[in-house]
């Protein structure tokens, strides 16, 4: 069972380069970073390559190109920026383009990117720019030099000293220089911006008058190529000043560029604030105006032109004067409002509340009112006016009258209104939220204690195994099902009962004013017989059951909390009773849930304070004569309750399932055993060779994102304890491996008449196992040893069992505990047996409890085994007597 120890598993490959990114260069994203990487990198290579080219040349040569390098970095000295970007252009292409054609790509790649660096280095305190640059610029030019090398032959055989066609031939090569040096240049800062990587427009906009820059250098390069190859190189002596000047001349010429484009953007700037400035004075200017002249106007002015709703109604109500924002407010003619009453203007079931406030003004106790009121528009719709009345008496009037201010509050109402909705409403299904839920539910808990004859009925409704929709069909089909689903509800549903979506899958309903409780019994059968009609998912057509649990305003309730929870608490019986049916609460329910409650805190409790004890059974290599030779144990956990005694593994395990403790559980009897394995070991020599078995569970092998993976739990433990990898061993089941029963749920609950459906499950199952196998294979590389336990009586393929990396089967003790006279589990073990050899696994018999037994799996070939017969499970204290006897008897 020994294997060689791997070292243990490496770290995620991309936590260093993530770490290292950030820190060097915050601003890129990752393409932008990835094309920084491969330019620098070529640029890199392409200069190395071509500085140990031009070195071998003679002396004179490379002579030269330093000469027309140091021209070029003298050149950079005077870098130009080009407008909208962070880039800048020097103009040394004269030296660049003239030793490409004197000595080619190679050399004049080296003087581009000398002048390239240079430019950045004093245009840029960026490190990622300077080094981008000059690789930017020698790949450019090599690939352009490359293309004119490959035409060069051709130019020869037509007189390479003829001007006329060597000048064309440079002008193409400049043009496709400037291209690709302006989409290496403005690539990076395109990508951090997430955009396109090539837009021939704004890059040509940008870019444009360094073309024309690269054209008249071009030409210049040729020409004094030419002239060199006639003359001699004397005529450069002659030709540098000049070549001085117009670099010089360049430099001013694009800074005056640049610096007109500068004190235009300073212009338009001081333009916008001028008017800015302008425009803030003529508002102070008319505000001053329209103060002043309504301090002047005449009330009448003010009135008409107001750009509220006003109005002077008389203390009944009609209308003396309107104006024409309130006209325009209902939709009616400037003098209509005179025909009438303010009341008739107003909704019908509003005029009464207005009717008493304008009531009071007879009565003297008017002081005033502001009021929401709902008035009718001419074409019909209703308009929301915020209604400020008052006292008003007109200079030279006989008798006071009241104004009336009028806004348009119609487009908050509806705000607030939607802000309703949403508060109180599920935005999918259109149902009632859970809070609107409660306080129905609240308010019939509140009649039923003031009527003891208003009886409610509260149902709690889960949909059984919804998550296989979201997972097989996905998310989109899973909300299409909810809202079917509400549909669905409602319809069987009297008009004042209440169907309200809780949250994911469940719904809850309040039937309220019941008068019997049979009525909610026959509602949920009716429920359940709805559910059974298919439901149709595009393509896809499934049925849907739920399980319901109810409870009734029977058992005294005093808050909407409590009979929720007591609904809730039905429903969870009905699902353990088999799903697809419905459960009525009793008091004894409420108990069992409590004390479910309590032992699961209790069990949480007992992990965290190691209050757990572990049983160990031992594993023996079976002689066939003989004493059978111990190899090791397997850690067993129990749980030794206060109150309920010894709770054995299936009760624990279950609890630990339900509570969402089985991670912790797992780490706690992985730590323990491998201390304990360790304390053994160092008892004797003799005992140095012991291994140590733990039991996973599937939650296990399920490595959330955020939460340490098995792999790394299991290294803590051995690290901890000192045991080496080789000598534990983790049991798995096949189920544990395939994703529980999966595979087998889906037509329980969600049975689809397409052949997609069932697919999708296997598909899952198959995702777990993928997903379980790399887990396995982190396990193995770590040295720790695996066994498939219970093997026989799960669903594992062949195929499977071959590429799953474990290390054992363990054959099921139901096929080991039979008769000898049920040849079929025989069968069974032998052929378990023989496959576990033939593929090289080391097969364990499980339950050996008799003697019988033994023989039988001795004559099968199988070497290893445990059981009752020859080990049972025993404490650690008494294990360890037994060890220490063990080793004293020799």
């Amino acid at each position: 069972m020994n294997t060689t120890r791997l070292p243990p598993a490496a770290p995620p490959p991309d936590a260093w380069w993530q770490r290292l990114h950030t820190l060097l260069m915050p601003d890129y994203n990752q393409r932008a970073a990835l094309f920084w990487w491969l330019v620098v990198a070529s640029g890199t290579a392409v200069l190395l390559a071509c500085t140990g080219r031009v070195l071998a040349w003679p002396a004179l040569v490379w002579l030269q190109v330093a000469l027309a390098t140091a021209l070029a970095v003298g050149a950079g000295l005077f870098p130009v920026r080009v407008p909208g970007t962070k880039h800048c252009f020097v103009a040394g292409e004269v030296c660049i383009f003239f030793i490409l054609l004197l000595h080619g790509p190679a050399a004049a790649a080296l003087v581009a990117a000398g002048e390239a660096f240079m430019g950045s280095y004093r245009s840029s305190k960026r490190w990622t720019s300077r080094l981008f640059s000059p690789a930017s610029a020698a790949l450019a030019m090599l690939a352009s030099g490359s293309l004119l090398k490959l035409v060069a032959p051709q130019i020869q055989s037509a007189n390479w000293g003829d001007a006329a066609p060597l000048l064309a031939t440079m002008l193409v090569f400049c043009t496709f220089y400037f291209f690709a040096n302006a989409v290496l240049v403005a690539g990076v800062p395109r990508l951090k911006r997430a955009e396109p990587f090539i837009q021939m427009l704004p890059l040509i906009s940008t870019f444009r008058w360094v073309g024309l820059a690269y054209a008249g250098s071009a030409a210049m390069a040729t020409l004094l190529f030419v002239i060199t190859r006639q003359q001699g190189g004397a005529v450069l002596l002659v030709m540098l000043p000049v070549l001085a000047l117009l670099l010089v001349t360049l430099h001013f010429y694009f800074a005056q560029q640049e610096s007109d484009a500068e004190l235009r953007l300073v212009n338009a700037e001081a333009a916008a604030r001028q008017a800015e400035s302008a425009a803030r004075e003529a508002t102070a200017a008319g505000r001053f105006l329209q103060s002043l002249q309504a301090s002047e106007a005449r009330f009448y002015s003010a009135f008409t032109h107001a750009s509220i709703g006003m109005a002077l109604l008389a203390f009944d109500g009609r209308i003396l004067q309107a104006n024409p924002a309130l006209c325009g407010l209902l939709g009616l003619d400037k003098n209509e409002p005179r025909q009438g009453r303010f009341q008739a203007l107003v909704h019908v079931d509003e005029q009464p509340r207005l009717q008493a406030l304008l009531g009071l003004a007879n009565a003297g106790e008017f002081e005033g009112f502001a009021q929401e009121l709902r008035c009718q528009h001419r074409d019909g719709h209703e308009v929301w006016l915020a209604l400020h009345c008052g006292f008003f008496t007109e200079p030279g009037a006989a008798t006071a009258c009241l104004i009336l201010q009028a806004q348009d509050v119609s487009a908050r109402r509806s705000a607030e209104a939607t802000l309703q909705l949403m508060a109180f409403h599920d935005s999918l299904t259109g149902l009632p939220n859970r809070r609107r839920f409660m306080e129905c539910l609240s308010g019939a808990v509140t009649r039923c204690k003031v009527d003891a004859e208003h009886n409610f009925a509260v149902m709690f409704l889960d949909f059984d195994r919804f998550k296989l929709v979201n997972d097989s069909l996905g998310h989109g089909a899973g909300d299409a099902l909810l809202v079917q689903l509400a549909r669905r509800l409602q319809e069987q549903l009297r008009p004042g009962d209440i169907v309200a979506r809780l949250g994911g899958d469940e719904f809850a309903i309040l039937v309220d004013r019941i008068d019997h409780e049979r009525d909610a019994l026959v509602l949920a059968e009716r429920l359940m017989l709805a559910l059974q009609r298919p439901f149709v998912l595009g393509e896809e057509e499934i049925t849907a059951s739920a399980s319901i649990g109810i409870t009734f305003s029977a058992f005294g309730y005093d808050s909407a909390d409590a009979a929720l929870r007591d609904a809730d608490a039905a429903m969870y019986k009905a699902k353990d009773a088999g799903k697809a049916r419905y459960a009525v609460f009793d008091a004894g329910l409420h108990i069992a849930v409590a004390q479910r409650l309590r032992l699961e805190g209790e069990l949480r409790q007992a992990i965290e304070q190691g209050q757990l004890t572990l049983r160990y059974q031992p594993l023996f290599e079976l002689a066939e004569r003989g004493p059978n030779r111990l190899i090791g144990f397997e850690a067993l956990v129990r749980w030794l309750h206060p109150q309920r005694g010894l709770l054995g593994a299936t009760d624990l395990l279950t609890l630990a399932e339900d509570a969402g403790l089985m991670r912790p559980l797992s780490d706690y009897v992985l730590h323990c055993a491998c201390r304990q394995l360790r304390q053994w070991q160092a008892l004797a020599p003799a005992l140095t060779g012991l291994s140590m078995s733990v039991n996973l569970s599937a939650h296990d092998l399920a490595d959330n994102p955020g939460q340490r993976t098995l792999a790394a739990r299991v290294s803590q433990a051995l690290v901890e304890s000192g045991v080496r990898a080789e000598q534990l061993c983790l049991d798995l089941t096949e189920a544990h491996l395939l994703g529980g029963s999966f595979a087998g749920s889906y037509a329980g609950s969600f049975a689809g008449s397409s052949a997609g459906s069932p697919a999708s499950a296997a598909a899952r199952s198959q995702a777990h196992a993928d997903a379980a196998a790399l887990t396995l294979a982190d396990l193995r590389r770590l040295g720790v040893q695996l066994a498939l336990d219970d093997f026989g009586n799960g669903q594992c393929s062949l195929n499977q069992l071959c590429q799953w990396p474990i290390n054992s089967l363990k054959i099921d003790r139901v096929f080991v505990g039979q008769a000898p006279a049920e040849d079929g589990a025989v069968t069974v073990l032998e052929a378990g047996v023989q496959l576990g050899q033939s593929l090289r696994k080391t097969v364990f018999a499980e339950g050996i409890e008799t003697a019988a037994q033994l023989q039988r799996v001795r004559a099968m070939g199988c070497r290893f085994g445990q059981g009752f017969y020859l080990g049972q499970p025993l404490p650690a204290a008494d294990t360890t007597d037994w060890l220490q006897r063990l080793v004293s008897a020799g």
